[in-house]
C-alpha cells in the first residue's frame, strides 16, 4: 500500500494564497525576505482543550490566524508545520481514528507535517485514510514500502521570491515501537542516510532547507539505546537551516551550549538548540505551545531574528489572598475561534457519550505520568502488572513504561480514564521460562535506558539490579530457581520484539490470551473498587544500584 501521491515530489505553492508558481524565480539580491515559521508536534489527540482549559485546537486557532495576520501585515510571510505524532492519547480522538484532529489541522492551515511513529498505531487503511483527509502533505524521505518511499520526501513552497524546501524524517525506531502487523514490508532506514541523499537535492532547488522530524531532540546527542535524533543528524549533514522536530515531547529550549533546561517556564524566554549551522526547536507536546521562529532571508543568509513558545491558555496554581489556590494562566488567555468550535464540538459531545461510563473509584491519584513511569518504578506499572497476572493466573508481570499514556484520578473512574491510560488496545500474553530464562529476559531489561518506552515495570517480582545487571531476583519472597517454571504476562507488543525487548513467541509456551490490556484493567478495578492507591506504591521492589 504505497500512499505516495500520483505527482513529483517538487510540490510549489505559495504560502498564503495557495497558488502555483514557477520553481526557478529565486529571490532579489539585497532584498530582506521576512518569513515566520510556526510549529506544532506530538498533538496526541488533543483536539479539545482540557478540564483545567489548557491547549485544544480552537485556542490555538485563535494564535496562529493572530499570527499569520500580523506578519503578513508587515509585508512577509509564513509557514506552518507539524512535527508528527497526530495519532494516540485522548479517547475521544482515538475512538474516531483521529478524524476530528486532522479536520481541525485542515482548518488550522497547517502546509506539512513529519510522519510520527503513532501514525502507525492503528491498520494502514486508517492511515491511507488519514493521509486521503490531510489537506496538506504528510512527509517522511526515510519509510520506504517494498524498496519505494511511502510518503513524498520532501515539499517546496514559494514564500515570496524565497524557495522553501521541507523535508521529513521518521524516527528508525517505529519499527520496534509498533506492532509489526503494521508495518510489514515496510522500511525506517537511516535518517542520516537519507537526509544525507536528500540534502544536496533540495540545495538544488531551493533557497531555505527545513526539516520537519518525529525523530527526537536528545541533549548533546545523548539518546542512549534510542535511535539517533536532531542534534545527531543536524551534526552529521551539512545544509539543513531550521529543524521542526518533535517525538521526546519536550521544549528545545536551551540553557547553554548542549544543556538543556529542564524546567522551562510557559511565557519565558526559548533558546532554541543549534548544531553545526543548524537551528533545532520543539514545541514540547499536545498543543501545550506554538513556536514561533521568524527570520530574516537576504541573499543566502537565512537569519533567526526571534524565537518564541506561545503557551496556549496554560496555568499554574497561585495562592489568593484568602488562603486558598486558583489556576491562572501564566500569560493571558486566548479566546476560542468559533469555527473551530463548531467543527469539533459534535466530535467531543460522540466522545463524551461513549467515555463517560464510571467503572470505578480510587482514594488518590495512582502515577502513570510519562516523565514517572518512563524512569522509575511507578504505580500504575504496579497496577497494570496485577491485573494482567490476576487475569492470566502469571507469577509476575512486566509492562513497558510506553504502553502507559496516563495516570488514574482520584475518585470516579470512568472507561475513559482506562482508554488514556491504555490507548493501544495490546492484547495480554503469558509465556512459561524456568528460572534461567527468566534471569536471562530480566538481564536483557535491566538495560533498557531511563526515560524510554522500553522502561520495565514489574509487578509479582523483587529485584535488585546492580550496574545494568540482575544481582537478586525474589517471586513469593523465595529466591529465584534455575530449574523452576514461572509464568510471566506481558503485553504483545513486547512479546513480539516491540521497544527492543526480547522476542518470545518462538517459546513452545507462547500463550496470546486475547485479552485487550484496557479490558483486563477494566475488570480489575471494577472488581477491587474503592482502590487504595497505596496498595500499588512500588516501594523497594525494584532497587537500581
Amino acid at each position: 500500500m504505497n500512499f505516495s501521491r500520483p505527482a513529483v515530489y517538487l510540490l510549489v505553492a505559495a504560502s498564503v494564497a495557495g497558488c502555483a508558481v514557477s520553481p526557478t524565480t529565486g529571490p532579489e539580491k539585497d532584498t530582506i525576505y521576512r518569513i515566520t515559521v510556526m510549529h506544532t508536534n506530538d498533538h496526541h489527540g488533543r483536539f479539545w482543550k482540557n478540564s483545567d482549559g489548557e491547549y485544544g485546537m480552537a485556542a490555538r486557532k485563535t494564535v496562529i490566524d493572530s499570527i499569520r495576520h500580523e506578519v503578513a501585515a508587515s509585508g512577509g510571510y509564513s509557514l506552518l508545520l507539524d512535527g508528527g505524532d497526530v495519532n494516540t492519547g485522548v479517547p475521544e480522538s482515538d475512538l474516531q481514528d483521529a478524524v476530528p484532529d486532522f479536520k481541525g489541522m485542515n482548518l488550522l492551515g497547517y502546509q506539512a507535517m513529519a510522519v510520527g511513529n503513532h501514525e502507525f498505531d492503528k491498520p494502514l487503511s486508517v492511515l491511507k485514510m488519514q493521509r486521503d483527509l490531510a489537506q496538506f502533505s504528510m512527509l517522511s524521505a526515510n519509510i520506504y514500502e517494498r524498496g519505494e518511499r511511502m510518503f513524498a520526501p520532501y515539499q517546496i513552497f514559494r514564500l515570496g521570491g524565497v524557495r522553501v524546501g521541507v523535508m521529513g524524517l521518521t524516527t528508525e525506531d517505529t519499527y520496534k515501537m509498533v506492532s509489526p502487523d503494521r508495518v510489514k514490508d515496510i522500511e525506517f532506514r537511516s535518517v542520516i542516510a537519507e537526509a544525507a541523499k536528500v540534502v544536496p537535492e533540495l540545495r538544488r532547488q531551493a533557497d531555505v532547507v527545513i526539516a520537519a522530524t518525529h525523530m527526537g531532540h536528545y541533549e548533546n546527542g545523548n539518546h542512549g539505546t534510542q535511535a539517533v535524533g536532531d542534534v545527531e543528524m543536524a551534526r552529521a549533514v551539512d545544509g539543513i537551516d531550521l529543524v521542526v522536530g518533535g517525538h521526546t515531547q519536550n521544549p528545545a529550549c536551551m540553557k547553554a551550549e548542549n544543556v538543556l533546561e529542564r524546567a522551562y517556564v510557559p511565557g519565558t524566554a526559548c533558546q532554541p538548540d543549534r548544531q553545526n549551522g543548524t537551528w533545532i526547536v520543539q514545541a514540547h507536546e499536545w498543543g501545550k505551545y506554538v513556536g514561533r521562529a521568524d527570520f530574516e532571508y537576504r541573499n543566502g543568509d537565512f537569519k533567526l531574528v526571534k524565537y518564541a513558545l506561545i503557551p496556549i491558555n496554560l496555568k499554574k496554581l497561585v495562592l489568593t489572598a484568602d488562603g486558598k489556590t486558583t489556576l491562572v494562566p501564566y500569560t493571558h488567555e486566548i479566546t476560542e475561534d468559533q469555527a473551530m468550535l463548531a467543527l469539533l464540538s459534535p466530535y467531543q459531545a460522540y466522545g463524551q457519550l461513549k467515555l463517560g461510563m464510571k467503572i470505578g473509584v480510587t482514594d488518590a491519584r495512582i502515577e502513570g505520568d510519562r516523565a514517572v513511569i518512563r524512569a522509575q518504578p511507578a504505580a500504575m506499572g504496579v497496577l497494570i502488572g496485577r491485573a494482567t497476572m490476576e487475569k492470566t493466573r502469571a507469577d509476575f508481570a512486566v509492562v513497558n513504561a510506553g504502553s502507559v499514556r496516563d495516570s488514574l484520578p482520584a475518585g470516579d473512574i470512568t472507561y475513559k480514564d482506562i482508554l488514556k491510560v491504555h490507548p493501544f488496545g495490546n492484547t495480554v500474553v503469558t509465556v512459561d521460562l524456568n528460572g534461567a530464562q527468566v534471569m536471562d529476559y530480566l538481564n536483557a531489561l535491566a538495560q533498557m535506558t531511563a526515560g524510554s518506552g522500553a522502561f520495565p515495570q514489574f509487578a509479582g517480582i523483587k529485584l535488585v539490579i546492580t550496574a545494568g545487571a540482575v544481582t537478586s531476583a525474589r517471586l513469593k519472597n523465595e529466591p529465584l530457581e534455575a530449574a523452576k517454571t514461572y509464568r510471566m504476562a506481558v503485553n504483545k507488543f513486547q512479546a513480539i520484539g516491540g521497544d527492543g525487548y526480547p522476542q518470545l513467541t518462538s517459546q513452545p509456551s507462547f500463550v496470546d490470551s486475547g485479552f485487550v490490556d484496557a479490558d483486563v484493567l477494566r475488570a480489575f478495578i471494577t472488581a477491587n473498587s474503592p482502590l487504595k492507591a497505596a496498595d500499588f506504591e512500588p516501594g523497594d521492589a525494584v532497587v537500581r544500584r
